[in-house]
């Protein structure tokens, strides 16, 4: 995937690879989860998947808590 370093809620190229990264590692969980019939874990991490998947292509902000209630 090409890097955008100025690419709307993406603030830095770093960034942009590690929910890359992030998103290559849910793909393959999902592939071992599958594997265990674990549907449940299947079904999240297909959500946390398509959210990094968003999230790169600008669809989703990075961040959607506000900043005074951030954990």
């Amino acid at each position: 995937m090409p890097i955008r370093p100025n690419q709307g809620s993406l603030a830095t190229a770093q960034t942009e690879q590690n929910i890359a990264y992030i998103r290559q590692m849910l793909a393959e969980l999902r592939g071992v989860a599958e594997g265990e019939k674990a549907d449940m874990l299947c079904y999240l991490i297909e959500m946390a998947y398509l959210e990094a998947g968003d999230v790169l292509a600008g669809q989703r902000p990075l961040k959607v808590a506000n900043p005074e209630n951030s954990w």
